[in-house]
């Protein structure tokens, strides 16, 4: 996918928080895959053959009375994305215990050291939902377990299930960049029993797992839920998240028409992660 093009936007947004939150929302909603935070501006990042002047008709926060938008967007080649990613991109620590870094940060004495290069992949730990993904799985006894990650980015929560001693791990994503992404991070952290996929919830015809984590948008969730639950093995545990605390009752109701229970749900600047078993 060397030859892909992305349309980059610039957003300054008046008062930042929460907008800028609400925004990264509405313009996944839109199509948009990658966003990065800065101190001032939200970049946001969509393929120019997804792209089309009237993709913001849509996003109705940029409506609202209660902030102030500016934006401006041109084209953008990937060695353009590395060098911006390079600049704004921190290490983070989820719990004490997982660190999500790149390659060209010093190494700390933590318990699950990861190493990615996400590109123009999603999934770095520093989104709401990413680090609550993380935290689900910190929790979890996932060792000698079958694990999907599903819409997996770049591979982050993978790579964590692995580490924590998941046996066998499909991670799948629709994007063909993704795709080569997580495969790229899954060698990078020596996992070479992580599969990775290009495609959609079509895929899981016939496969079983222990855990499914699904970290992508309401509305894909909703329509794929079915599916992950024909998937879950009994006694398994499906984590969801992509999804505002306002939508935590829709996502529940579709899962419980499924024959899941509820058992609890993180919370973080109104994003939700919520697990279900069976």
């Amino acid at each position: 996918m060397s030859d892909t093009v992305y349309i980059e936007y610039r957003f300054t947004v008046e008062p930042k928080d929460p907008a800028s939150d609400l925004l990264i929302a509405e313009l996944g909603e839109a199509g948009f895959e990658s966003f990065v935070e800065e101190e001032d501006d939200v970049l946001a990042y969509i393929q120019k053959t997804d792209w089309s002047e009237s993709i913001l008709e849509a996003v109705q926060i940029l409506n609202s009375p209660r902030y102030k938008f500016t934006y401006d967007y041109k084209e953008i080649e990937q060695e353009n994305w590395n060098a911006t990613w390079e600049q704004n991109f921190q290490p983070i620590i989820v719990d004490d215990i997982c660190m999500i870094r790149a390659p060209f940060h010093d190494k700390i004495n933590v318990e699950y050291d990861i190493v990615i290069e996400p590109k123009m992949s999603f999934g770095t730990g520093h989104h709401e939902t990413t680090h609550m993904m993380l935290q689900h799985i910190l929790q979890l006894d996932v060792k000698g377990k079958t694990v999907l990650d599903m819409g997996s980015g770049t591979g982050v929560l993978a790579i964590l299930a692995g580490m924590r001693g998941a046996t066998k791990i499909d991670a799948i994503d629709i994007d063909n960049w993704c795709y080569l992404n997580a495969k790229e991070n899954v060698e990078r952290n020596n996992m070479d029993f992580i599969s990775v996929y290009e495609g959609e919830a079509a895929l899981l015809e016939g496969k079983k797992y222990d855990l499914i984590i699904a970290n992508i948008n309401r509305n894909i969730l909703l329509a794929d839920i079915p599916k992950y639950v024909q998937s879950l093995n009994l006694g398994g545990v499906l984590l969801l998240s992509g999804f505002y605390t306002e939508d935590l009752d829709m996502i529940t109701q579709k899962c419980v028409d499924s024959e899941l229970k509820f058992e609890k749900n993180l919370e973080r600047n109104n994003w939700v992660a919520a697990k279900y078993v069976n």
